[in-house]
């Protein structure tokens, strides 16, 4: 800026000595004067350009160290509004960016400390019965029963873990659901398949009815896993002799499929919370690890389906999926 003002006063001076030895003493003056006022214009304006840049420098500094609480917009026209404007915009997708990077530390902090909480429980119980088993003295009947029971918890880890691998791959987005036609009876064959020995052990009775033409664009394998951890759900709220029943339909908006029971029921306080990971409602079974519905929801959802639930307490429950149509999203 020192080279541009000398510069200045080398040409107000060239100026004038050249209009004093062409014209007058009265025309040097007038071109001294209007190229003072002329450098001295540029100086202020230069100066006041130079503070506004000094305090965009701050707000970068203050954004660097963490502070984006304040409010750079400018309505008034002009690059430095252009760029103030721009800096905002900046500002506020940071402090977007940092909010969800800090929301999911959180998640991810929780979920490890309920997977810590979920696998401790079966890994102590396994720990002590093992020690058991190096007992000599131990009864046959104790140790086949020591050994079983470490079998059972040795499939809930594995189940868990399963659940757990599968949940993170569709949170990740790594997961691409295949967009076939998929027949609604096929999807539910497959997927009862797993809970009739349950159901049998129960004496529960399984009803299904619907069009066996009714079909949706999906994914069959899974979307069959999705439906296999609602009728678990469905199973383990049910009680000895109860009923069970699936019923599907296809109309021009959307395909419906609906797993309703006679169970117990979800209380009204726990609707709202029963497809977060990890919940567990008040009549959740000791064995249930709450993961099973988040499953099934993330699934549906995932394929830009709907996963509702109506339910009251003692008077069962009803889950109804919704495959919209897609040349109508």
């Amino acid at each position: 800026m020192k080279l541009f003002f000398m510069i200045l006063g080398f040409i107000t001076l060239a100026g004038s000595g050249l209009a004093g030895y062409l014209l007058s003493i009265q025309a040097a003056f007038g071109v001294f004067i209007t190229s003072f006022l002329l450098t001295g214009c540029s100086f202020f304006f230069t100066r006041w350009r130079y503070r506004e840049i000094e305090k965009l420098s701050g707000y970068l500094r203050r954004i660097s160290s963490g502070d984006d609480s304040l409010d750079l917009r400018d309505n008034h026209e002009g690059e430095l509004s252009i760029l103030k404007n721009d800096i905002y915009k900046v500002t506020l997708m940071l402090s977007e960016s940092r909010s969800y990077l800090e929301r999911d530390k959180l998640a991810m902090t929780d979920a490890l400390s309920d997977i810590s909480h979920q696998l401790k429980t079966p890994l102590t119980s396994m720990m002590v019965m093992a020690d058991l088993l190096t007992d000599s003295a131990l009864e046959e009947s104790k140790r086949a029963e020591f050994t079983e029971n470490i079998r059972v918890q040795l499939e809930r880890i594995e189940w868990l873990v399963s659940s757990l691998l599968k949940l993170s791959k569709i949170d990740a987005g790594t997961i691409e659901f295949k967009k076939d036609r998929v027949s609604v009876r096929e999807l539910i064959d497959r997927a009862i398949q797993p809970v009739l020995i349950p159901m049998d052990i129960r004496e529960q009775t399984l009803t299904v009815t619907g069009d066996d033409q009714a079909a949706f664009t999906g994914d069959l394998r899974w979307t069959a896993e999705a439906l296999i951890n609602l009728l678990k759900n469905g199973v383990e709220h049910t009680g000895n002799g109860g009923e069970i029943s699936i019923s599907f339909e296809e109309n021009p908006l959307f395909t419906e499929i609906r797993i309703a029971d006679n169970g117990s029921g979800i209380p009204k306080k726990d609707l709202p919370y029963i497809f977060r990971r990890f919940y567990k409602g008040k009549n959740a079974s000791e064995e249930s690890v709450g993961i099973g519905l988040a499953m099934a929801y993330s699934i549906i959802t995932g394929q830009q389906g709907d996963l509702e639930v109506r339910s009251e307490k003692g008077n069962g429950t009803e889950f109804s999926i919704k495959f919209y149509k897609k040349e109508l999203l």
